[in-house]
């Protein structure tokens, strides 16, 4: 029996899939969670073999909770189940330890088929992500691949407009840290001021420009 975490911040999304899930003979949904908090204290009090785990989340984003996790388990399997389909965001997840990502318009058998696939330690990809990422722009990507996960997050959160103090609150980090970080990210990318910043971020797919008008 695989034992499944759900992490999503949307409930009506988190029942869609348990039934998804247990309807499945050797699936089971033992804990459910809307945030990294609460995912974390999930690892403490059930036994889980895979967390599927959204990458839109109100406060720590999919990313960072993937890296709190597998701190406190380095054995859980995730599998990342995202609205996004960017180079950018699968190559930061894998980067921070998932086996897998998949679309969320994927078909309910290619859900399953890639939840056992990463239950068994193996990788898997939606139908044609692991192409795109691979004929990504070599430049480009090589840009996002000197930031760690932890300043991919910072800067995440940074183009979508969240100030220091509140990336500091959801990340459980200083606000000093997270202006280092700010820092630390403006020289890997050679962005000298915040709107050069903001042009990187919309580029590699972090905050598109539609979002910030609606913001």
């Amino acid at each position: 029996m695989i034992r499944l975490m759900l992490l999503d911040d949307h409930a009506l999304v988190r029942t869609g899939y348990r039934r998804l899930f247990d309807a499945e003979r050797d699936m089971e949904v033992v804990c459910e969670a809307a945030g990294a908090d609460e995912a974390c204290a999930c690892l403490r009090a059930c036994d889980i073999d895979v967390a599927v785990v959204d990458l839109s989340l109100k406060g720590a984003s999919g990313i960072e909770a993937i890296r709190r996790l597998l701190q406190r388990n380095r054995g859980i399997r995730i599998l990342v189940l995202s609205m996004y389909d960017e180079p950018g965001y699968v190559r930061q997840a894998i980067r921070a330890g998932a086996l897998g990502y998949m679309t969320k318009d994927c078909g309910p058998d290619e859900l399953m088929a890639a939840v056992r696939r990463v239950a068994e330690g193996k990788r898997v990809f939606a139908d044609g992500l692991a192409n795109a990422v691979l004929c990504a722009d070599f430049e480009s990507e090589a840009l996002m691949e000197r930031l760690t996960p932890r300043e991919f997050e910072v800067l995440r959160q940074a183009a979508q407009g969240d100030a220091a103090a509140c990336i500091a609150r959801s990340m459980h980090l200083s606000e000093k840290t997270v202006l280092n970080h700010l820092s630390a990210v403006r020289q890997k990318l050679g962005a000298q001021n915040d709107f050069k910043l903001m042009l990187l971020a919309v580029r590699h797919g972090l905050v598109s420009l539609e979002d910030k008008a609606r913001a």
